[in-house]
């Protein structure tokens, strides 16, 4: 009886260690949004712990400052996680082979894994259950060496185009501000510049925010700014310039909101957030008529050109943003963005995402 629990210690040490190992693979080296448990656990366990911090402060900048450290601190404690799963994988491992007690079977996964050498393995079979562990320390933290320089080369490039969009949307970035400002520089034209990097952009950000998740949760350098509000602002931008300006259509404005819309619902796909796959132009978005009026003659009554059909104005306007309406306030929600107008000025409040990831079934 004794014999069997020991192999079946061995099997459980096993498929823990190989388990942790294709974790750590499908985290760093697939590249795509692979739905991997351990990881989600732990950047959702993280970030339940930041939000208790975090309801203690008493304004959105102390709250910002707060959350800016959640991101780099999961991923502090992603390799953690690991070594303590591989640690008590190998014990139950060397405890199977013959080590005992138990605590000494720990003493060497901890001396085999962090390769201290303390303890020597005493026959055959533990030296190469040692050498795996040893191999495994070692190759989880090359990875996560080679993880981060790409998680923050994919940052960068991120925020170097909010960045850019303070001078022509504000901030916070507004639809309207962006252009009221190209009117007032007698460069309306210039706003189509904008579309074809924006949809660079977007594309960017849907592999690399998907492929390495945990970019979606790093802060922009100052609180006032980021990277879902800055999308919502370009998105409401292409809308307003395909429905409501007077100016000849630009197919790259439109061209510029579909990579936005499927930018976003791929990254609220990794993060089990419904949405419709085919809304139908008439259904109800956040944004009401009156803010829809409000805007229009805002922007009427700065001189910008605008087509005469308002009503038509709107329906044309409900049609773009209803593609990307719901998903845009539910990542501003997820990320808890700073105030922005038409996106996480009517977002919900963070809601933990599901510890284990449903597949959206996809028809066609």
């Amino acid at each position: 009886m004794e014999t069997l629990g020991r192999l079946v210690a061995v099997l459980a040490g096993s498929i823990v260690g190989i388990w942790v190992l294709l974790s750590a693979v499908r985290t760093v080296v697939v590249p795509r949004g692979e739905p991997v448990m351990l990881t989600r656990w732990v950047f959702v366990g993280m970030r339940s712990i930041f939000e208790l911090w975090a309801r203690r402060a008493k304004t959105y900048e102390q709250r910002d400052h707060s959350l800016a450290l959640y991101a780099p601190m999961a991923l502090v404690a992603l390799p953690g996680t690991w070594v303590i799963f591989v640690i008590v994988g190998f014990t139950s491992v060397n405890w199977g082979l013959g080590i005992d007690p138990l605590r000494e079977a720990f003493y060497l996964s901890g001396s085999s894994l962090l390769t201290l050498g303390i303890h020597k393995p005493p026959d055959l079979p533990t030296h190469v259950a040692a050498y795996i562990e040893a191999g495994l320390g070692l190759g989880l933290i090359a990875l996560l060496i080679s993880y981060l320089p790409s998680i923050y080369t994919a940052f960068q490039r991120r925020e170097l185009e909010v960045t850019r969009l303070t001078t022509r949307a504000g901030s916070p970035p507004s639809a309207i501000t962006m252009i009221r400002r190209h009117h007032a520089l007698a460069r309306l034209d210039a706003l189509d510049e904008i579309w074809d990097p924006w949809e660079t952009w977007f594309s960017d950000v849907e592999e690399t925010h998907t492929s390495q998740p945990s970019l979606v949760f790093f802060r922009s350098i100052t609180h006032d700014r980021s990277w879902i509000t800055s999308a919502g602002a370009v998105l409401d931008a292409a809308a307003l310039r395909s429905s409501v300006l007077n100016l000849p259509q630009n197919a790259r404005a439109q061209l510029c909101l579909r990579s936005g819309y499927l930018c976003l619902r791929r990254i609220a796909d990794y993060f089990s957030i419904p949405y419709d796959d085919d809304p139908d132009p008439d259904d109800p978005i956040s944004i009401d008529r009156s803010e829809f009026d409000a805007a229009y003659e805002e922007l009427a009554s700065f001189g910008v050109p605008v087509r005469p059909q308002r009503e038509q104005c709107w329906r044309d306007f409900k049609g773009w943003r209803v593609n990307y309406d719901a998903v845009l306030l539910a990542l501003a929600g997820l990320t808890s963005a700073p105030y922005a107008p038409w996106s996480s000025d009517r977002s919900a409040r963070y809601r933990r995402p599901p510890l284990y990831r449903r597949r959206r079934s996809r028809s066609g």
